[in-house]
């Protein structure tokens, strides 16, 4: 019988090794396409990988199409190995630009490691409301693609929405071997130097903040910090709430927003979509909120003008009659510019505007 793999794809060559398998760069012969083809080490059957695989395959099933999770194609089993056709990020892994970084002592500025934990918890945030946790979140797992500009300089890719037009970079997060439902959890634990200590005492009430402490600890690593200790001492410190040491200044706000994420109680840690808001790495949005808020105010100044019938503008009066005539039920001459809601005793349509609290007085007849 001939391998549908070889049969339907053209290997170029091979470009990673995980716990699962062997990950080759493959055109496909049909679309010309580059694809990651993923193929298990050990035949499936009877084999630990059996279930790695399957929760691989299922988890990509339920979450569909998002631009910061690795998209999938199809998978199927060979030989008895199995064989999972992804989306090809060009850019390698995070986890790769890391180990050339480290050998020129070159890091991750700030900036790039608010653009790598922005775009990484909007993926988290897709996965969770999916009701699933990804439980092993680290830089070997967040995948990189740079968007590729043809001659005439215009963007060539086949994303429909990268989610982050502004960027020529795009985090994407893959391997979803350890993915479990957080309604049903059937925990298999990632990498322990990522691995939030609630998880070790099995308490999984938390999942879903336990990949936002594994995703700080992978800013960490990003931000030049070393390897990560995989028990003893260290490991526990970190445990408690405290940063590895990181060979770059990092500002204050960014570096609390990191030790919030890695805090000892899952509770206090920001969930992905907090992230995804947080003022630290969208300031833009606080801008536009104040600006809206300012917006609703004046909006409502405005329609409040308009139901009383009176003139805009910053400088106007509510109440204008010189002789005290009753103008929507109040006659006081010392009603001030400011609308309160005091209601007028007079049964006056309106709020009573005068400024000592006094109830209106009766309308002239």
């Amino acid at each position: 019988m001939v391998s549908r793999y070889k049969k339907e794809f053209l290997e170029l060559e091979k470009i990673g090794v995980g716990e699962f398998g062997s990950v080759y760069k493959c055109i496909k012969r049909l679309d010309g396409c580059v694809y990651a083809i993923k193929r298990s080490k050990r035949r499936l059957a009877g084999s630990s990988d059996e279930q790695m695989a399957l929760r691989e395959v299922y988890a990509h099933a339920v979450l569909g199409h998002h631009p910061h999770v690795v998209r999938y194609y199809s998978a199927w089993a060979e030989d008895g190995h199995m064989i999972i056709q992804n989306e090809h990020c060009n850019g390698g892994s995070l986890q790769d630009v890391v180990l050339e970084n480290s050998k020129k002592a070159d890091y991750f500025k700030e900036s790039e490691l608010k653009d790598i934990l922005l775009q990484v918890s909007m993926g988290l945030k897709y996965i969770h409301a999916s009701g699933l946790v990804h439980m092993d979140i680290k830089p070997s797992n967040i995948f990189i693609c740079r968007k590729l500009f043809g001659p005439t300089g215009q963007e060539e890719s086949d994303n429909e929405d990268d989610g982050f037009a502004s960027s020529n970079v795009i985090y994407k997060i893959g391997d979803l071997g350890h993915v479990t439902s957080v309604n049903n959890p059937q925990v298999e634990e990632g990498d322990s130097r990522f691995l939030a200590n609630e998880v070790l005492q099995e308490q999984y009430c938390y999942l879903s903040k336990a990949d936002i402490f594994a995703l700080a600890l992978t800013i960490a690593i990003a931000a030049g910090c070393g390897s990560l200790p995989a028990n003893g001492t260290v490991w526990h410190h970190i445990r408690e709430g405290n940063l590895p040491p990181i060979p770059q200044q990092l500002s204050h706000s960014f570096t609390e927003l990191l030790k919030l994420m890695i805090h000892p109680d899952p509770v206090m840690r920001p969930s992905a979509t907090a992230l995804t808001k947080h003022p630290v790495l969208r300031p833009s949005l606080g801008k536009a909120a104040l600006l809206q808020k300012q917006l609703d105010v004046e909006r409502f100044r405005t329609m409040t003008h308009i139901c009383l019938g009176l003139p805009s503008g910053e400088d106007y009066k509510i109440f204008q009659n010189s002789k005290g005539t009753h103008i929507h039920g109040c006659t006081s001459k010392k009603a001030s510019n400011t609308i309160h809601s005091r209601p007028c005793k007079w049964s006056c349509r309106h709020p009573c505007t005068w400024s000592s609290g006094k109830p209106c007085s009766p309308p002239l007849s």
